[in-house]
């Protein structure tokens, strides 16, 4: 059965972590009280995340922060120049997305990390 363990010494809520030997333990972050791990197989760490529609489109409109430029073509006019920028929008173990702002219209639009 997983479940979540909570420190036998100030409540707070333990995490697996390495010892000072290298072994797998559930640490306390508050107080570095710890506990052994039984079973790898007992312990899972997740996390959901709760995305807003409003996540999905970045839109630079203050142009007043430097912004590095690349040399790539804007699907909209062809211009050979844009603002770049690179977001994690998706879970930490994927590529971060790439997005990109021309320089001469103003378009805006992403690359997934290579996609």
């Amino acid at each position: 059965m997983r479940h979540l363990e909570f420190c036998d010494e100030c409540g707070a809520l333990m995490v697996p972590a390495r010892n000072e030997r290298g072994e797998l333990v559930l640490k306390c972050r508050q107080c570095g009280f710890e506990k052994p791990i039984k079973s790898k197989d007992d312990y899972v760490i997740s996390q959901k995340i709760k995305k807003d529609p409003k996540d999905e489109i970045i839109v630079v409109e203050d142009d007043s922060a430097p912004m590095p430029k690349v040399k790539v073509t804007c699907p909209k006019c062809g211009n050979n120049e844009a603002y770049y920028w690179q977001l994690q929008t998706r879970s930490a173990d994927e590529a971060m997305t790439e997005f990109y702002k021309c320089t001469k219209c103003g378009h805006t639009w992403r690359n997934y990390g290579g996609y």
